[in-house]
């Protein structure tokens, strides 16, 4: 039997890619995971109760223990994995983990949720937020990571991309040629059946590159009422951008049960932001929800302009409006265009079983 192993960044929430990660395991239940970090105590059984092999970073103090501080050291500890005694590893990657040493016979298939965006497409967001000596160090350490990067990226045998921006990436920054498969999602928490309500809605963390500032400028503008679901650095600044009076509210942190029920509900959902494929776009739909989206990225990968959702092309305050605006006038239209039902079934192409079933076969056409 084929041994196999798997590799993860590091595991200190429950995000989407650890939900991915879940899956991974139900496919390969017998497999360990290898990580640099674990905190059990913030993730679902799925992986608090998993095989996790830790590097040496989990030693240090818990009050040093943030991945974040830590990423210098990373390629480093990756590298120290033994991985010689498995057949087939497969990374689950956004950062370092698809770096581990293998044996030529050993396939090793990187599943990328994107390049180090810190040190690629998004370096010039990050350092212009640094001043001083701080400005200076993090440009040269992310130049050394850069070039680690590229290099340990040459050590997958196949990478397999979460959508089509992102496999165009791995193109560009690694030279690389991807399969397409997106995310898997768990359709079985929303339902499609329940009265619209006449509010929209954005779930998000808040901070700046998700600009949900569009969002709120946009129904401030329109005098539609807003939930925002969601906690960030840009709360306050959010906040105060909108009026006594005003119809905008912000719910902070929802438990996903409450996330499930505000979708149910919503007249839309609004995507003002460029991801790299947009989870909560998939559970909008699964909820019979319409999705007003900026036309980039992992919406592409989604949505079909004007049959499951809108897609606005300009990423600005008025872009965002005409989509608004464009979905009302197709909810009010005769046709019974964005009938739930039909959305919760464009969702279905995104499910768990679907995922398993198609990223079997792509392990095995490689075996």
């Amino acid at each position: 039997m084929m041994k196999v192993a798997l590799v993860h960044d590091w595991l200190t929430n429950m995000g989407g890619a650890e939900r991915v990660l879940c899956v991974l395991r139900e496919l390969f239940p017998e497999a360990p995971i290898y990580t640099t970090l674990f905190e059990p105590e913030k993730l679902a059984d799925c992986l608090a109760q998993a095989d996790v092999r830790t590097s040496f970073l989990q030693r240090l103090p818990r009050w040093l223990r943030r991945h974040q501080r830590l990423l210098p050291w990373m390629p480093y500890a990756f590298e120290q994995f033994d991985l010689s005694g498995y057949d087939l590893v497969i990374s689950s990657s956004h950062a370092c983990a698809k770096g581990v040493l293998t044996r030529p016979e050993t396939l090793h298939v990187c599943y990328c949720y994107t390049p180090m965006r810190y040190a690629w497409d998004m370096y010039y967001d990050y350092v212009h937020t640094l001043h001083g000596p701080k400005r200076w160090l993090a440009a040269w350490s992310l130049h050394r990571i850069r070039l680690w990067d590229y290099i340990s990226a040459q050590r997958v045998d196949r990478f397999v991309a979460i959508s089509r921006s992102v496999a165009a990436r791995i193109r560009k920054h690694y030279g690389a040629a991807s399969s397409v498969l997106a995310p898997p999602v768990d359709l079985s928490r929303f339902r499609a059946d329940e009265p619209r309500e006449d509010y929209y809605v954005v779930v998000s963390r808040l901070v700046s590159y998700k600009r949900v500032d569009l969002a709120v400028e946009a129904c401030l503008r329109l005098q539609r009422r807003l939930l925002v679901i969601g906690v960030g650095p840009e709360e306050e600044a959010l906040k105060r951008k909108c009026p006594t009076g005003a119809d905008i509210r912000f719910l902070g942190w929802q438990s996903e049960e409450a996330v499930a029920d505000c979708l149910a509900r919503a007249k839309g959902f609004l995507f003002p932001g460029e991801e790299d494929f947009g989870l909560t776009m998939v559970e909008a739909l699964a909820s019979g929800c319409p999705v007003v989206a900026y036309n980039r990225g992992g919406a592409l990968d989604i949505l079909r302009d004007g049959e499951t959702g809108i897609l606005f092309a300009e990423q600005s305050v008025a872009g965002l409006e005409e989509g608004i605006v464009r979905l009302e006038r197709s909810l009010a239209g005769a046709d019974g265009a964005f009938r739930p039902e039909r959305l919760r079934a464009e969702a279905e192409r995104f499910g768990k079983e679907k995922f398993k079933e198609a990223f079997t076969k792509l392990i095995e056409g490689m075996v």
